[in-house]
């Protein structure tokens, strides 16, 4: 045992695509590690991948000179790859999987949670077998976290294509954590009926597991990154990009396919808005050259792929109206909505969206809702959100920042890890 891990009393370790990938769960792990240093861990590590693989993989990527810091005790390691160029995949797996071992097996209690199962949990669930096969003690508890993807994207690709042995893995993987949660009721269903479906011609027996385990925890959002904006800054900010406050329409998110901002710019384009506000498209990812081409030439429609975190909320708080036209596709679909509840909670214009997936659970009764992929009735929207008067407007917002507080970082943490952690002891006075 190390001189680190006998000072060390409780670890926490997160296994996820973390920053700078484009993902709410990059900013979900990130709130969980800064409310488990309140919470008594005094380690907390942050395990993901090296900056060339992300590059590599062509996931949409923050400005890296733009980053948060993270707060003291909180490390983030990118493990790198072994083997050489005979193991043609799963080298970067192999070096995460390795480093936990060397986590779990050095005497610290430690909690790890893995979000996405594939590769994350795979890498967490092999890496303790290896400490317990090898005769180690490992102090671990394991929390898995499924999301959409995981069934849209994995499961359901499996069942179509029939590769069911690779649909039972997963979900062997996934009940092999001690807490198995998904970020939405409607991620839950999803999981439950894809479980079903790998029963049904596997003649396994997962749904029942499923259905008595898997417990909803929604994604945790930082609402004090998001409240009490200073409103010299949000001008200075949108000075800085050329708008001005309640001047613009803004969709921040992932730009991909099932997103909608294809809709969103038609729908600009049908609205009273394309004659007194601007369009503001902010964020990265694989339909961005699709979307860039769709406005091309449309000076109103502009788009910011550098948008840090410290900027994002202050572009929510100062939109006249915020637009997450999200609509189901085979490979995604929207099951729960971060970016939703991060713009209830800055305020600022009102939010329309559509019912799609886990986004009723997100925004409640608080947003304006259009069917998906009803161009029409997203461009009426608009005119109706930049139409309402001063103190209706006052109010939606209100509302909608009451009801996104029960997503808050330590609200979730503490509701994911009852009875998980015993309380810490206080130390002695001679220690």
């Amino acid at each position: 045992m190390t001189e680190q891990s006998r000072a060390v009393r409780r670890r926490l370790v997160v296994v996820v695509r973390a920053d700078p990938v484009i993902c709410g769960h990059a900013t979900e792990a990130r709130g969980l590690a800064e409310v488990a240093l309140e919470r008594g861990f005094d380690d907390v590590r942050i395990v993901t991948w090296p900056i060339a693989a992300l590059e590599a993989a062509g996931l949409p990527l923050k400005p890296q000179g733009e980053l948060l810091p993270y707060s003291p005790g909180i490390t983030v390691e990118r493990p790198g790859p072994v083997g050489d160029y005979r193991v043609p995949s799963g080298r970067h797996l192999l070096g995460m999987s390795g480093r936990l071992f060397e986590l779990f097996s050095d005497g610290v209690p430690t909690v790890c949670m893995s979000m996405y199962l594939t590769p994350h949990a795979n890498a967490v669930v092999d890496a303790l077998r290896a400490v317990r096969a090898a005769g180690l003690d490992a102090d671990v508890t394991t929390i898995a976290e499924a999301v959409g993807s995981d069934i849209t994207n994995v499961v359901r690709s499996c069942i179509a294509n029939g590769e069911l042995g690779a649909a039972a893995s997963l979900f062997a993987t996934y009940l092999a954590n001690d807490r198995c949660v998904a970020v939405s009721a409607y991620t839950r269903d999803l999981i439950l009926e894809a479980a079903a479906q790998v029963d049904a011609a596997c003649a396994t027996r997962f749904a029942d597991e499923v259905a008595a385990r898997v417990q909803v925890s929604y994604p945790a959002v930082d609402a004090g990154a998001y409240i009490g904006l200073d409103p010299a800054a949000v001008d200075a900010a949108l000075a800085a990009r050329g708008l001005r406050r309640d001047g613009y329409l803004l969709f921040l998110s992932r730009v991909a396919a099932a997103k909608g901002a294809d809709d969103l710019i038609a729908a600009y384009r049908a609205s009273g808005a394309a004659d007194t506000h601007r369009l503001v498209i902010a964020g990265n990812g694989p339909a961005l050259a699709e979307t860039r081409a769709l406005a091309a030439g449309d000076e109103r429609i502009l788009f910011l792929t550098d948008v840090s975190d410290e900027e994002k909320p202050l572009l929510m708080n100062g939109c006249a109206a915020y637009a997450l036209p999200s609509k189901p596709r085979p490979e995604f679909v929207e099951t729960f909505g971060i970016a939703l509840v991060e713009k209830m909670l800055a305020g600022g214009g009102p939010v329309i969206t559509t019912r799609t997936g886990g986004i009723p659970e997100a925004v409640g009764d608080t947003a304006i809702e259009v069917p998906p992929a009803d161009r029409p009735a997203l461009a009426a929207a608009i005119d109706r959100a930049l139409a309402m008067p001063g103190a209706e407007r006052e109010a939606a917002a209100a509302r909608a920042r009451a009801y996104a507080l029960r997503f808050d970082r330590t609200a979730v943490f503490d509701n994911l890890f009852a009875g998980l952690v015993p309380p810490l002891e206080a130390p002695a006075l001679n220690a």
